[in-house]
């Protein structure tokens, strides 16, 4: 019997394992589940190895096909870290600098010089890292079957191009602000310096050595791999029209790919920074690569963590698509998680930390505070529910449920908020409390909102959409005149330069105008609500007033939150789909 022993004493404890990673399977598969997340695939680094790679789910909310650990999504912006490595082998081979001006290299397109650029130049190292004062926040794709720019087009703003031409508007170097059209100049850069076409060059030289066999920046994809392919969803979980879109911004957005080819790049980091074989980049590379430039931002990847539990990593979105990748520097840890929907809310997050925990990562939050609840009747509840104004241009919204506020993100339960008074919540998730206050007739007007750094007052905008009716528009004389001034903002340009009754930070601020929605039929009242003296701030302006329409437009019919001046100027709107 004694010989049995050790034997029965690993299948113990291979049990009591098994029994664990079916406690983290199930706490994913609800995570999705309360999100309405038709897919997701992740793979998680351990010991400097892929230890678990994992699908949930299915390629589309209608099939019943299932997600394998094979199955290509869209990486988004994790595209730029991939991309980010190519540029950095370059610079090692001698064949580009991070400090030259790119002017210097590039042949078929050059950066328009103006007063920004007279004494600093773009460089590689402020295209890396975000500094370079180069326009266009990111890209929103085209659609298949639509007519594709060439990468000088999109440079230029040109047709067929979707977006406004990338140009140099700030010093480089003087301040950090986030630039996927400084990675499209990189990979024109890239192209014109090796004379390969940049899928080619990068399947080469990077995918391939780091074994990313699944990997392809290829745009449009392949036939052959289009087979292999989840569907995108977008917000509303409505299925993107034909099934996903193409992305000619490769190096900032291209990149098909597979959680644990990611998480082989995510290695080949570690690998670089320990001066181990494997990677692509030199060890001297690998560290400037991992070097805060501004802002907490490296070469290619953000820096997060302390100096005892340094990580890198990069978030993703491309239309209906979400990824995130997350690595330590030093520790060979990692996870890389992959879905096809668009997600605002802290699931991902939410899913790390349950990982960090299952695997005792240090530097992460170890385990999920306890809370005692008061108990709460549904009306004391429902005076709480509302949109607040949690940061500039970013609303938090509750609704009550089972005893409980959670935070609505797309229209679906987020984060769960346990009363413990009759006044104070807080988060199961996080170390967040929230207080609300009452103006003297009772009604809420604002809350207080705490977490570990610091406390602030959050201003309530409105009611939850749900809980209006439409009624009778107070002053039917703006509606139209509110009607013509949100079009001048989608347009923007000269339109919006000359259309009256908008601020001047709103004309400021949409002057390349906006992707969604792309055209307004209607819009009804339904709701006003006076926000004055609540500090509401909108493009430099104070907001007095709310007024929430019914939008009718190019896209599904939503809400629409226009945030008036006292004067009765719009000075910003926010679409809403719940």
């Amino acid at each position: 019997m004694k010989k049995n022993q050790p034997i029965l004493l690993l299948s113990f404890l291979l049990l009591i394992a098994n029994v664990h990673a079916d406690d983290l399977d199930n706490f994913i598969r609800s995570q999705m589940q309360k999100r309405h997340i038709p897919g997701l695939s992740l793979a998680i680094i351990q010991d400097g190895k892929i230890l678990k790679a994992q699908s949930y789910g299915f390629i589309d909310k209608d099939s019943k096909v299932p997600v394998t650990t094979n199955t290509l999504f869209q990486a988004g912006s994790i595209s730029k870290s991939v991309a980010a490595l190519g540029a950095l082998y370059l610079v090692d081979q001698g064949k580009l600098s991070l400090d030259e001006n790119v002017n210097e290299k590039l042949k078929s397109w050059q950066v328009p010089e103006n007063d920004f650029t007279k004494d600093k130049k773009v460089t590689l190292r402020g295209i890396l890292s975000h500094t370079t004062g180069l326009t266009v926040h990111g890209f929103p794709g085209y659609e298949a079957g639509s007519r594709i720019p060439s990468a000088i087009q999109i440079l230029d703003g040109s047709t067929p191009a979707n977006t406004p031409p990338v140009r140099v508007d700030f010093v480089p170097g003087s301040r950090w602000r986030y630039s996927g059209g400084g990675y499209t100049v990189m990979q024109q850069l890239m192209v014109d310096v090796t004379g390969t076409a940049f899928p080619a060059f990068m399947q080469k030289n990077v995918l391939s050595p780091l074994k990313m066999n699944e990997s392809t920046y290829q745009q449009p994809l392949p036939a052959d791999q289009a087979k292999l392919t989840a569907t995108g969803h977008n917000n509303n979980r409505n299925l993107v029209k034909g099934r996903w879109h193409i992305y000619p911004e490769m190096a900032a957005a291209g990149l098909w790919t597979t959680p644990s080819d990611l998480a082989r790049f995510a290695i080949s980091i570690q690998d670089g920074f320990a001066g181990k074989q494997g990677s692509v980049l030199s060890q001297s590379m690998t560290r400037e690569m991992l070097t805060d430039q501004k802002n907490r931002d490296g070469l290619g990847v953000f820096l997060q963590g302390d100096n005892k539990t340094p990580r890198f990593g990069h978030n993703g979105r491309d239309e209906g698509f979400d990824a995130l990748m997350i690595a330590s520097v030093d520790k060979g840890q990692g996870i890389v998680i992959m879905i096809n929907a668009n997600d605002n809310s802290h699931m991902m997050g939410r899913i790390v930390d349950a990982v960090a925990d299952f695997y005792h990562w240090d530097g992460f939050p170890v385990h999920k505070p306890k809370r005692t609840a008061v108990p709460a009747n549904a009306k004391t509840l429902t005076a709480f529910e509302g949109r607040y104004e949690l940061a500039n241009n970013r609303m938090i919204t509750f609704q009550a449920e089972n005893n409980r506020l959670f935070t609505l993100e797309d229209g679906f339960s987020d984060e769960e908020f346990v009363p413990v008074t009759l006044t104070e919540f807080a988060s199961a998730d996080r170390n967040v409390s929230l207080t609300f206050t009452p103006d003297t007739d009772g009604n809420v007007i604002s809350l207080s909102y705490k977490d570990d750094n610091n406390e602030r007052k959050i201003p309530r905008i409105g009611p939850l959409f749900n809980t209006l009716k439409t009624s009778t528009d107070p002053d039917p004389a703006r509606t139209p005149k509110i009607m013509v001034a949100l079009q001048a903002m989608i347009k923007g340009s000269k339109i919006l330069e000359e259309a009256p009754g908008i601020t001047a930070g709103a004309k400021r601020d949409f002057s390349n105008g906006v992707h969604e929605p792309d055209s307004l039929k209607s819009i009804t009242f339904v709701h006003s609500e006076n926000v004055a003296g609540r500090g509401i701030q909108r493009h430099d302006h104070n907001v007095a007033e709310i007024v929430t329409y019914r939008l009718k437009s190019s896209q599904p019919d939503a809400y629409i939150l226009v945030h008036l001046t006292s004067d009765g100027l719009v000075t910003d709107f926010d679409i809403v789909q719940k």
